[in-house]
């Protein structure tokens, strides 16, 4: 079986306007790199939106309709200091959240045994009711939701590897039977959550990396802090957010880690899901602001996944 690809062009009409880090770009980039021909075994598929019930899985219904209603006739609008739409940015949220939806159902269905989602805007920030951080849907709790509800998967467990802690996930899977939520992240940093494991719930995994980390000390305790208690929770489904804002050369925080990092972490968790979920794992696009760094650390990522 191949892996597939999964992403849609509304992705790439969520303009954030000029400056703004969290831009069109960084998904052009990405889908430039994967157009290499090593990439020919990619199976590409189109996206569909979210529905209204997937999303109220994890949000409150009421934030669901008035954000896809605070969507601007003309420009711009901040819905908060770094969070910023423009009329087309709700449909392009709709396909972020539905492409991880999708993928789950096509991995649950044996018609791939992984899937990466090339979407934008990324998703970990978002909280119930609240958007934040560049995020409107936090598109990996929705398909996370999605695999426990329609698919009946009993053990779910989150991967999150961007530099910045995912408070959404946290908030929406803590304490919930089913989940294990496990974030490696640079600490202090934005948006200063993510302290220590069990905050927000006892399924909660946080491992910090201080500030100036690199490969050698991110994959040490990576492989102790996420691998093997991956491995102890024995997941029937991995869902990985895969940011890459932790490159040495991302202008967004402050950790050394280079391509090979991202390579070896995502070989790391596909060795898990071959072990113990026959395969199965759905991976989709967080941070990441360097383009260059972005698009190489993307392609190590997908050679891992394939």
């Amino acid at each position: 079986m191949t892996t597939w690809l999964i992403t849609h062009p509304s992705c790439l009409q969520h303009d954030t306007g000029p400056g703004h880090p969290e831009n069109i770009g960084r998904l052009q980039a990405v889908l430039a790199a994967l157009e290499d021909p090593a990439f020919q075994f990619l199976q590409r598929v189109e996206a569909r939106p979210a529905t209204l019930e997937e999303l109220s899985r994890v949000h409150e219904r009421g934030y669901v309709e008035r954000l896809l209603q605070q969507m601007p006739e003309r420009g711009y609008r901040a819905l908060d200091a770094d969070t910023m739409v423009c009329p087309a940015s709700g449909e392009a949220a709709l396909y972020a959240a539905g492409a991880v939806c999708a993928a789950v159902d096509a991995v649950m269905g044996k018609e791939t045994v992984r899937a990466f989602c090339a979407v934008r805007p990324p998703g970990h920030h978002a909280e119930p009711s609240r958007a934040m951080g560049f995020c409107l849907f936090n598109n990996i709790a929705v398909g996370a939701a999605h695999a426990r509800e329609v698919h009946k998967v009993k053990r779910v467990a989150v991967v999150d590897f961007d530099v910045h802690h995912g408070n959404g996930t946290q908030r929406m899977l803590g304490d919930k039977p089913g989940y294990l939520y496990l974030s490696i992240h640079q600490s202090p940093l934005f948006p200063g959550t993510g302290l220590f494991s069990g905050e927000g719930g006892m399924n909660i995994h946080n491992v910090l990396l201080p500030p100036d980390s690199g490969g050698n000390e991110f994959r040490y305790i990576f492989q102790d802090g996420i691998i093997e208690p991956l491995k102890k929770f024995k997941p029937q489904l991995i869902l990985v957010s895969a940011g890459f804002d932790g490159h040495v050369e991302d202008p967004m925080a402050g950790l050394r880690l280079r391509d090979g990092d991202f390579e070896w972490a995502t070989d790391e968790i596909v060795k898990v899901a071959r072990k113990y979920c026959k395969g199965r794992l759905v991976s989709t696009l967080e941070g990441g602001y360097n383009h260059q760094a972005l698009a190489r650390s993307v392609a190590g990522h997908v050679r891992a996944l394939l």
